[in-house]
């Protein structure tokens, strides 16, 4: 290089280690260790295999230009590879083909800006290119990177079209170098940035504080996959500063923002939160937490997950709400998913009805839609349990369409729930269902439909008490959940069996608060109420039950939901015969 401006096309790697600073301030000599390994026996001789020139090293990052996209994303996946499972060290990459200006020996311009910006935004272990990288692929090479969805990035004019391969160690063992490629984001898919918790207790080590909670709460809700969460880099960028969410808004392209505050006074320490619609700038939840610093870790866990917990469900709802004042033609399937959602939640025939219409739709236009799959299964189920009536492909299909979910690999955590509940209530196979709500929790610990469903099947299993577990941290995960109808019956059952009878009755009144059409609550509050002796409430609790349905029969009951067969519920079958359920 001379000292004169030198202009020219080519394609730019920008890749930076994940939690940098942590690592070194958990074991500096070992971080070190592990970085002059990656870099003289990986980074290094790979780069220079595929034509790379190593631009800058920044300590955690690197600035590497190729002569070709082609060169710079070989060379990323077998750098990729090369890292799957290291226990230490993750790097997150960005490319970009741009103009770069090369001026005292360093390295400007658009190529860089756009490849740095691509970085931040990618999750650990992840490789994201621009559009322009994408198009100078050849037709095989870019088969490997799915995604295509416009984003606006950080202080760049142009929203740039982002596509991606997941981190290696996502992908099976056999296809670490040929990446399955990633699902398309929705069209119009919710996005939200999770802003640094502002320290306001004027005591730097609360910063560590401050960061884990915001880190912990970024990686919380990156496992609803319904939900397009900013990477932590890309968040971090406004640390220290107070802007207004619009401009987080149009910076970040998200639709929400997450911020909030953390002051300590002495051991008590006060967390503050709240989520703003960044369009309208209007306040969809806030509250505060209060907490002793006894232990530091469980005080940001449980932060954690009280504002996951609380701001799920009111991301869904204003998801709902915000397409009720849209026109219904032209919808997008993930906006047809949404609409069926808020027709199931109100379970009367008509609406599972247009539930049914707008999921096949949905499915229609995305035939590999799996948690639309698996919610129109669960809507046929929801025809049987409430004794609507069924056609004679109905179960077949459902059935059907929760094989589908069950192999596809677009199956995220409430999908996967979903598909087990029809398996578990349609075949009776809880051993199956068992396994796919392991799979469903194992992607997504924080799913409380899917802890609710699962205490649905484990207690059909015969462990009322795994079952009133799972249920108890469902109603903790998400205490308003449009769902909380399901969490409470899915704890009103095992109760009875449990011969609790005062905490089920309790559980199934508060089910028919929230729901009070929803059959399988009434069941259970007349069961729950003639076990512990009260004949007289159970008789008008079964009334409210024949104004809803008067045809009701202990037939129809048994057939409808699992937990009334077998010879566990045999007590509770004599129950509801003896309030005056005819068989």
């Amino acid at each position: 290089m001379t000292d004169q401006p030198i202009r020219r096309l080519a394609a730019i790697l920008a890749a930076d280690i994940v939690g940098y600073s942590r690592l070194m301030d958990e074991d500096q000599a070992a971080t070190l260790d592990a970085l002059r390994v990656l870099r003289s026996e990986l980074f290094s001789p790979v780069v220079r295999r595929h034509n790379g020139n190593l631009v800058k090293s920044m300590g955690d990052g690197w600035i590497v230009e190729f002569p070709s996209v082609f060169d710079a994303v070989t060379c990323v996946l077998e750098i990729q590879k090369g890292l799957a499972g290291h226990e230490r060290v993750r790097l997150r990459y960005g490319i970009h083909s741009g103009e770069v200006v090369f001026e005292a020996e360093d390295l400007f311009g658009d190529g860089v800006n756009v490849a740095a910006r691509l970085e931040a935004l990618a999750e650990p272990g992840q490789v994201l290119i621009s559009d322009s990288a994408y198009n100078a692929l050849d037709a095989k090479t870019a088969g490997l990177f799915g995604g295509g969805g416009l984003r606006q990035l950080k202080n760049i004019s142009r929203k740039i079209a982002v596509w991606g391969v997941p981190a290696a160690e996502t992908a099976d063992e056999d296809t670490a170098t040929s990446v399955i490629a990633m699902a398309a984001p929705a069209p119009d898919k919710p996005s939200i940035a999770v802003l640094p918790f502002r320290n306001l207790s004027h005591d730097e080590e609360q910063e560590y504080f401050a960061d884990g909670v915001t880190e912990d709460i970024i990686g919380a809700l990156s496992k609803f996959q319904w939900l397009m969460v900013i990477a932590r880099n890309s968040s971090f960028a406004f640390k220290g500063q107070t802007p207004d969410v619009k401009t987080v808004s149009e910076a970040l392209g998200v639709r929400y923002v997450l911020d909030g505050s953390i002051r300590r006074a002495a051991q008590r320490v006060r967390i503050t939160g709240q989520l703003t619609e960044a369009h309208s700038a209007s306040s969809i939840w806030s509250n505060r937490f209060d907490g002793v610093m006894d232990d530091i870790f469980e005080l940001q866990d449980k932060v954690t997950i009280d504002v996951v917990g609380a701001i799920e469900p009111s991301l869904r709802q204003a998801e709902i709400e915000r397409l009720r004042v849209k026109p219904t033609e032209d919808l997008q399937a993930y906006e047809l998913y949404l609409r069926a959602q808020s027709h199931f939640h109100l379970v009367t025939d008509a609406d599972n009805q247009a539930a049914i219409s707008f999921l096949s739709k949905a499915v229609e236009k995305d035939p590999g839609y799996a948690v639309a799959a698996g919610l129109l299964a669960w809507c046929y189920l929801q025809r049987a349990v409430q004794q609507w009536g069924l056609n004679d492909g109905d179960v077949p299909r459902a059935i059907g369409l929760a094989e589908q979910v069950l192999a596809s690999d677009r199956a995220d955590a409430m999908a996967l729930a979903y598909a087990a509940h029809v398996i578990m209530m349609f075949l009776g196979d809880n051993l199956r269902a068992r396994r796919a709500f392991e799979r469903s929790l194992t992607d997504n610990p924080h799913s409380a439909l899917a802890h609710s469903l699962s205490a649905a099947n484990e207690a059909t299993l015969g462990e009322p008490e795994r079952a009133v577990q799972h249920a108890d941290l469902a109603l903790t995960l998400s205490p308003k959940d449009s769902f909380r109808y399901t969490f409470l019956i899915t704890k009103a059952l095992p109760l009875i069996d449990l011969g609790r009878y005062d905490e089920a009755v309790e559980a199934a009144s508060a089910s028919i608060d929230e729901r009070g059409n929803f059959l399988l609550s009434h069941y259970a509050l007349i069961g729950a109420l003639m076990l512990k002796g009260d004949r007289e409430a159970a008789r008008q609790a079964f009334g409210r039950l024949l104004t809803l349905s008067p045809e009701v029969s202990l037939s129809t009951i048994v057939k409808s939901a699992r937990f009334f067969q077998g010879d566990r519920a045999a007590e509770l079958r004599q129950a509801l015969r003896d309030v005056g359920i005819p068989d």
